[in-house]
């Protein structure tokens, strides 16, 4: 399966040392007068607003909890830090959009199978026009990519489908911070280079898991698949997947702005624990949640965001399980449930004492796990609180953890990207 994996990867654009894309070296309408003139990308553009993202500005803010630390914990301790701007989604990743990243990928694979495309340096280019054309419904067709269906002895009522254990996506990435190392300065560039296979479908299974005793069976068979729950956020999916999500989105819009001529943009990724914390206040930097505080209800009685209230009156703020994903009012920066419904990913280890070593710019502690690393190395960091917790999960400055090979029904994620405010256009 590994050797089918080939041009569909995720490819980290990077920008050090390189040239533009669209630079030659001379840009056009440059005047050759033997002054500096600088070289500038020309009539080269960019794509814009990212579509579904708003602005994070950069500011100054107390990072840690603005309330007691009830649990004594200590893992916050309360810090200023300053955080550049970005863009972040506007919501969680919903089921349909992960569900575009799924859908790639099984089409990307099936196309190789039905030789739609060529062989284009050791790599096969898929023929996006011809993809539209397979028709998954035909048993011919499927006995052509059997490699990517149930066999026998897995299919209900003789049943031929896709198999989701099948549909692996090949990330590829660049390890700058290993590249950084004064003691890796001068290896070479295939030293840094990261790549590997992983499932992309959601573990849809975790409702079941997830709680003992508790009948949730129609969560399992219908919340990624029925369209009903299109708009809701995606859940089922670890930490490695949401940097596989992430990788793929990279690579499937600068592919599309080179065919355009446009400028290559940064990369999609996860939040940093500062970053996102910084975004859940909207400018609040002292307040206990994304609205203000300190309470959980506005002056009518009425709950602002979708967690488990009193001892467990799940129903009361208007959701049972997860809610839609742009339910609920926007904070300040127009950030929609950034507490409660599902927590969040971040890119960050969680540490318990990182707090007191960090930098106060753009604060960030990371570690690539591997496999055969310890349980205690693979924690990353979650915000936000869930439809599952109680209200002092929802709190910004409130942290929490689980491994990143580990999927949750309660756990989805956004991503950010690093560009600058107004993104029209290139000087």
């Amino acid at each position: 399966m590994r050797s089918q994996l080939f041009a569909f990867a995720a490819l980290t654009t990077l920008a050090v040392g390189s040239i533009g894309c669209g630079n030659k070296g001379k840009s056009k309408g440059m005047l050759d007068n033997g002054q500096l003139m600088g070289a500038s990308y020309g009539n080269i553009k960019s794509m814009g607003k990212p579509i579904g993202m708003v602005y994070v500005p950069p500011g100054t803010f107390h990072m840690g909890p603005s309330d007691e630390d009830v649990n004594f914990n200590f893992t916050a301790r309360n810090k200023q830090v300053s955080i550049n701007g970005f863009w972040m989604d506007a919501t969680e990743i919903t089921n349909n959009e992960y569900r575009q990243f799924v859908w790639w990928v099984r089409d990307s694979l099936t196309a190789k199978e039905l030789g739609y495309g060529k062989e284009v340096d050791g790599s096969f280019a898929v023929d996006w026009k011809k993809v539209p054309t397979i028709k998954y419904s035909d048993k011919a067709t499927l006995e052509k990519i059997s490699k990517l269906t149930l066999t026998p002895d897995n299919r209900l009522y003789g049943r031929n489908e896709i198999d989701p254990e099948k549909l692996l996506f090949r990330v590829e990435s660049f390890n700058m911070k290993e590249a950084a190392k004064l003691e890796n300065k001068g290896k070479p560039r295939n030293s840094f280079v990261v790549k590997y296979d992983e499932k992309v479908y959601p573990d849809t299974l975790v409702w079941m898991r997830d709680f003992s005793y508790s009948y949730n069976e129609p969560m399992a068979k219908r919340y990624f698949a029925h369209p009903s729950f299109g708009n809701y956020p995606v859940v089922g999916v670890n930490w490695k997947q949401a940097v596989a999500f992430s990788k793929w989105r990279t690579n499937y819009m600068n592919s599309y702005l080179e065919r355009k001529k446009m400028a290559v943009e940064s990369d999609f990724r996860l939040p940093t624990e500062a970053e996102w914390e910084y975004a859940a206040r909207g400018g609040r930097t002292q307040s206990p949640y994304p609205w203000g505080g300190p309470y959980l209800r506005n002056k009518k009685g009425c709950l602002l965001a979708n967690f488990k209230p009193g001892r467990g009156n799940y129903a009361e703020d208007g959701g049972f399980y997860t809610v839609r994903a742009d339910a609920y009012w926007p904070n300040d920066y127009g950030l929609y449930n950034m507490s409660g419904n599902v927590a969040e990913w971040t890119t960050s280890l969680y540490y318990e004492g990182s707090y007191n070593f960090q930098h106060d710019m753009n604060p960030d502690i990371r570690w690539d796990a591997k496999d055969t690393d310890p349980p205690r190395m693979k924690r990353k960091v979650l915000r936000g609180g869930s439809w599952k917790d109680v209200g002092y999960f929802l709190q910004t400055g409130t942290r929490s953890y689980e491994y990143q090979d580990t999927s949750k029904s309660y756990i989805g994620f956004r991503c950010v990207i690093d560009l600058p405010a107004s993104n029209s256009k290139r000087r």
